[in-house]
């Protein structure tokens, strides 16, 4: 009886690590993963040239993101990384969002970032960030990044431990889908006017 309930046990330990190695992107069996539509495989397909277009170029009016996931580069599938760069504007925001697939490694090049995130406990994590500084923000986390600053922008550039992390904006998530208004009343605590009002200030569609 004891070594059957050590061989259960043994056998709970594996499962277990077998759900955790399965976490993040599956494994290939080959050294990469050549995309359909490609017969001859050259260094092209190795290479993404999508960010030159922000070597000196004026900085965005609005908070932007440039990526380098599998969909921008399929070069990327299997290999269970990915690139942002990131672009701040005075006094902007990357609201509140989700990366459901991975874990976001962020390190700021230009200016100072404010930025947190939420545990499972509801227990926020924020630090401003100065030049040089890195911040991890755990997979599937509502997170966020913010530029306080009146006159200078920030960039900065996030390492992402997948090749498509996904990001699901809370905001967009929940005010400019088909939750009906009187589901989101009821949540906030609020009536359905309000509800009207914050989608309107959002910029979504009533």
């Amino acid at each position: 009886m004891a070594s059957q309930h050590k061989f259960l046990y043994v056998l709970a330990l594996v499962i277990a690590s077998l759900r955790i190695a399965m976490a993040g992107d599956p494994d290939i069996t080959t050294d990469f993963v050549v995309p359909s539509n490609i017969v001859n495989v050259t260094s092209n397909l190795f290479t993404f040239t999508g960010m030159r277009a922000i070597i000196n170029a004026p900085p965005p009016a609005a908070f932007k993101v440039s990526k380098a996931s599998m969909a921008e580069f399929p070069a990327l599938n299997g290999q269970s990384v990915s690139y942002a760069v990131l672009q701040y504007p005075a006094g902007t925001v990357n609201p509140p969002h989700i990366h459901p697939r991975g874990s976001e490694l962020l390190i700021v090049f230009l200016g100072c970032l404010e930025v947190g995130f939420v545990d499972t406990t509801n227990k926020l994590f924020t630090r401003t960030l100065q030049q040089g500084d890195m911040f991890v923000f755990p997979k599937g986390l509502v997170h966020f990044q913010y530029n306080s600053a009146a006159k200078t922008p920030v960039l900065a550039i996030s390492t992402f431990g997948s090749a498509s992390a996904g990001t699901v904006s809370v905001p967009t998530a929940i005010f400019n889908t088909s939750i009906g208004d009187n589901i989101l009343a009821k949540s906030f605590k609020t009536d359905v006017a309000t509800i009207h009002k914050i989608k309107l200030g959002l910029g979504f569609k009533d």
